[in-house]
């Protein structure tokens, strides 16, 4: 269990013991991504379902604060990197790498974090009572993205995105795309778009970026849960 604790103490906020653990396992715990995706899942479904009977704008701020809470902001971070990159670079690759490895926030990370925001909140507000199956579903799925990302583009540099490399392979994407179509046949159809944001969002890197790296996944698992979200509205 030793990856599946790593994966969970990287991608939340939950308190768990300290494990030893070397890069292999590291990398291993790539494999659990969408298993952690489960507690992020029940952290923003469980306060929705509690409170959006009473108010829906209520229940959909609630589910907000549990997402972020439990992630820490983790891929919301990789966002405002990508979007201060994406809008200072000018179609300069080099530019964008010094802009998105500067800590410094920039104009369009703030516009980019606050839309994200803003978007998730209303489509929450936007999700029917008996949606609450497919809204715990949507951060395991969305976690399954980044192992496609790394097995299909190449590393912009060797940081943290590199590292998982070695701890995936296609037969690991292959059984969570099974997973994904099951839960999508079991809760809603609707996340069947998963196998559309996903492909798109590795294009845009590939095309943009030249690659993947840390904050191309942060923003891609954003990204692919609100197109999820969007899609269980369009398409209930």
């Amino acid at each position: 269990m030793k990856h599946l604790v790593l994966a969970l103490q990287f991608l939340t906020r939950l308190p768990l013991p300290a494990v030893q653990a070397d890069a292999q396992d590291f990398a291993k715990a790539m494999r659990w991504f969408p298993v952690a995706g489960l507690a992020v899942g029940a952290a923003a479904a469980l306060p929705w379902w509690l409170l959006q009977p009473r108010d829906p704008w209520l229940g959909a701020l609630a589910a907000l604060v549990g997402w972020v809470a439990i992630t820490g902001a983790l891929h919301l971070d990789g966002l405002g990197d990508v979007a201060d990159g994406a809008g200072a670079a000018h179609g300069d690759r080099a530019r964008l790498s010094a802009v998105m490895a500067d800590p410094h926030v920039g104009s369009f990370a703030v516009v980019a974090i606050g839309l994200q925001l803003l978007a998730k909140l209303v489509l929450l507000h936007a999700l029917a009572p008996v949606q609450w199956p497919a809204l715990v579903m949507v951060p395991v799925l969305a976690r399954i993205a980044p192992i496609g990302w790394t097995l299909f583009l190449p590393s912009l540099h060797s940081g943290l995105g590199s590292r998982f490399r070695d701890g995936v392979s296609r037969l690991h994407l292959i059984g969570w795309s099974l997973a994904a179509i099951l839960a999508a046949v079991l809760t809603s159809p609707a996340l069947l778009a998963l196998f559309v944001a996903v492909p798109l969002w590795g294009w845009w890197l590939r095309a943009k970026l030249g690659g993947i790296s840390g904050d191309g996944h942060g923003a891609g698992i954003e990204l692919v849960e609100t197109a999820l979200l969007l899609a269980l509205v369009l398409l209930p």
